[in-house]
This record gives C-alpha cells, sequence and structure tokens, in this order.
C-alpha cells in the first residue's frame, strides 16, 4: 500500500511505515523544480511531525511515535540531573505503552531508577571506571548494540554517549547538537547554557520535537521497603518518635562555589531547632564527611550525623519524614522536591546555566536563595572574592524562608 505525494514535476511514492530516503521513488522534470518542491515537501512533513498525534497517521516518510518499540533515555552525569529527568521516562511511557523502555545511567544514580514501574530496564555505563577508557566504551556500544534500540534520546550531550549511541547502530539518535552532535540524526541547538528554562524543560523539550503528548511533568524517587525499615531502625535506636519533626541539613555540594559557610548552617539548625522543636539531622556524602563535623562542632545542641552514611535510598526514606530539609545547590534537593518535602535551596555563582531559574527545586514547597553582587564574570571555584555571592546569604535569609515553610505548610 503506498501514499502517493505530488507537488506538480515532483512526484514522491512512499510504501506505508518506511522512510523517505530508504523508499521514495522520483521522477523528475528537472534540477531546480526538485529543488524547489523538494523543500516544499521538507515543510509540509515538518508541519506534519508537529500536528499528528500517535495513532493519526502512517506513511508520511518519518516514523511516527507510536512506531518505536525499544527505546533507550540516556542520562549518564549527575544525581539530580538523573532526577530531572525521570518525567521523560513517563512521558514515554504514557505515549508507547507497549514499548520496552530502558534507561541508560551512571551506576551512582541506579537508586533513582531502579524500581521505577514505566521503565524496563536499566543501563549501567561506568564511565568513572569500568567503561573509562574509550576501547572500553566501544565495546560496551557493541554490547549495547545488541539490544537493538529503535531509539536513543539523549538528555545530556558528552562526546562519549553520543559516539556509543552511533556505533551501537541505533538508528535515531535525538539530542543536543554539541559535543559531537553531528552523530546525531535528529539534533537540536543547545541553548541551556542562557538558563532561559528548568532543566526539566529542556529534558521534555526533546520529547516535544517527537511531536509526543506530554500530560505530568512529575519528578519521581523510588521508595524501598529495606530503606523504610532501615529508616525506622534508625529512629528507634535514637529514640526519635513519629510525633517528631525533623529538619535534614546537607551542609556540602560539588563544589567550593555552592557551599555556604558551616557556621551558618550551625545558627540555622540551632534556631529553627529551638523554635519549632525539630530534630536535627546532618547528612552529606562520603567524601564531605569533613563539613558536616565542622557544622556538629559549631553547634550548641545536639544534632544526629548521617554523613557519608546513607545511601540514596535511605536518603529518600529520611526525607519523606521531614518537616524540612536545607541543602546547597545539590541533587538531594531535586529527590526531596520529588518526594514532595519542603526544601531551601542555597545558590552562589552568577551563571545562567547555573542559576536557581535552571536548577532550582521544583513545586510551591521549594524555595531558592540566590543574591547577585554585581560580579560582571563569574570565576565559580576560582573566585577572587571569597564567594561573596554566597556569603551575601544570610542566617537571617534562610529563617525567613524556613519560616514561611513551616508555619504556612506549604
Amino acid at each position: 500500500m503506498y501514499f502517493l505525494l505530488s507537488l506538480g514535476a515532483f512526484r514522491c511514492v512512499f510504501p506505508i511505515g518506511e522512510k523517505i530516503d530508504q523508499s521514495a521513488r522520483l521522477e523528475i522534470s528537472n534540477d531546480s523544480e526538485v529543488m524547489r518542491m523538494a523543500n516544499h515537501l521538507e515543510s509540509f512533513l515538518s508541519a506534519a511531525r508537529r500536528v499528528l498525534r500517535p495513532g493519526e497517521s502512517r506513511g508520511l516518510g518519518f516514523v511516527l511515535p507510536h512506531e518505536y518499540k525499544r527505546i533507550l533515555v540516556v542520562r549518564t552525569d549527575r544525581i539530580g540531573d538523573v532526577v530531572l529527568s525521570t518525567p521523560v521516562i513517563k512521558v514515554l511511557r504514557d505515549n508507547y505503552p507497549h514499548a520496552f523502555i530502558a534507561m541508560m545511567v551512571s551506576p551512582h544514580s541506579k537508586e533513582i531508577v531502579e524500581g521505577n514501574p514505566y521503565l524496563d530496564e536499566v543501563v549501567l555505563y561506568d564511565k568513572d571506571a569500568k567503561e573509562k577508557g574509550w576501547l572500553s566504551s566501544i565495546k560496551f556500544s557493541r554490547k549495547l548494540n545488541k539490544s537493538k534500540f529503535d531509539i536513543a534520546i539523549i538528555l545530556h550531550p558528552t562526546n562519549r554517549v553520543h559516539l556509543i549511541s552511533y556505533l551501537a547502530g541505533i538508528p535515531k539518535r535525538i539530542g543536543y547538537d554539541r559535543k559531537m552532535g553531528f552523530l546525531l540524526t535528529d539534533k537540536f541547538s543547545h541553548t541551556k547554557q542562557l538558563g532561559q528554562k528548568h532543566e526539566l524543560e529542556y529534558n521534555l523539550d526533546l520529547l516535544e520535537n517527537l511531536g509526543l503528548r506530554i500530560d505530568d511533568k512529575k519528578l519521581f524517587m523510588p521508595i524501598r521497603s529495606a530503606s523504610e525499615e532501615w529508616a525506622e531502625d534508625f529512629f528507634k535506636s535514637q529514640g526519635i518518635n513519629n510525633a517528631d519533626k525533623l529538619l535534614l541539613i546537607n551542609p556540602a555540594a560539588s563544589c567550593p562555589s555552592k557551599i555556604w559557610p558551616s557556621d551558618r548552617f550551625a545558627q540555622v539548625a540551632e534556631r529553627l531547632a529551638q523554635r519549632y522543636g525539630l530534630k536535627v539531622i546532618i547528612v552529606c556524602g562520603p567524601k564531605d564527611v569533613f563539613i558536616a563535623e565542622k557544622v556538629i562542632a559549631q553547634m550548641k545542641i545536639p544534632a544526629y550525623s548521617l554523613a557519608g552514611k546513607v545511601s540514596l535510598s535511605q536518603l529518600a526514606s529520611l526525607l519523606k519524614r521531614s518537616a524540612l530539609f536545607i541543602s546547597n545547590d545539590s541533587g538531594p534537593v531535586h529527590i526531596a522536591s520529588a518526594l514532595g518535602v519542603a526544601v531551601i535551596s542555597i545558590f552562589g555563582r552568577k551563571q545562567k546555566g547555573l542559576s536557581p531559574k535552571r536548577w532550582g527545586p521544583i513545586g510551591i514547597r521549594g524555595k531558592a536563595l540566590h543574591k547577585d553582587v554585581g560580579c560582571i564574570n563569574c570565576l565559580a571555584h576560582n573566585c577572587k572574592k571569597e564567594f561573596a555571592c554566597l556569603k551575601a546569604i544570610t542566617v537571617e535569609d534562610v529563617l525567613g524562608a524556613a519560616d514561611n515553610l513551616l508555619r504556612c505548610g506549604v
């Protein structure tokens, strides 16, 4: 069965369900006419791609949304980035209820996506160890080839993931035109550095370009029974009851330009604990235990330290019980947002691509604090002004935000 498109001297015949470049039979009267009509055809197909819904039409020479059977989502960077990518999984499942959907992530992010009910498989790419070298990445692509994915949706551009998806023989590779973007079949302008919208929206933009329906933008973080049991055991061992209100503090971050002074965290924790009767728990990663120790040493009231001792799943179970989470700009902020926990995120830097507009907590229970101190060029961790933007955020600023969230129940 064929679809015939006739534009004057330009006639194109498409077998239904096939791609243009593999199936079109052209009958041409002259070259200039072909070029003109080809441009009309391209415009026609672009318009059709934007307006067609899955299942409404077939055979116009491009792969319509419902034709993808095996889908790979790729996001191999940091924890918060992966959390902000979880709505992509749900949107894909809504549009492709019968497709096989996998997500490729780094091992440190696997707890975010394992157990996601809309995923069929989690593919681990260990770019920092097992697949660190180029040769190992090439071998990884050969293994990926066996999965026979129809499409790779690459949410964060890197040289390696573009090369891997290409070498894996995935026929459609969609992503942002950066870092060997020429290896993509469908590439879109990379403007994330301008920080014009939230990272969540940048992720969903790629799906909009596929013509997909987007009804749900909620973040997702699984809660595991093993982590719930661990949390209950911890609370019992420390004499923390169900009626007790918890304040979780994360005083660490991935870069010095993101770390608010430890003495200010200590003051905030003390005053909120006294004002609202909160019990304070300090959390952070294994590499940042010394920061947590500094905060506790400067506090005049007791605090529980789980610094370097909790997994992401265990952190989620702690956050679920918390009245408030206060943190530097870091991945756990987005885990809190996914769980609907009141969260304050403290930002430094004056870079549009790293701004609260792009990376702030999602939802009405999230508050980002940031101050512009007039820097023309931000040097980030090489700051020559002793991180003046961070120091401009006062204890009173954080307490005010906390009061609004705790008193209003927002």
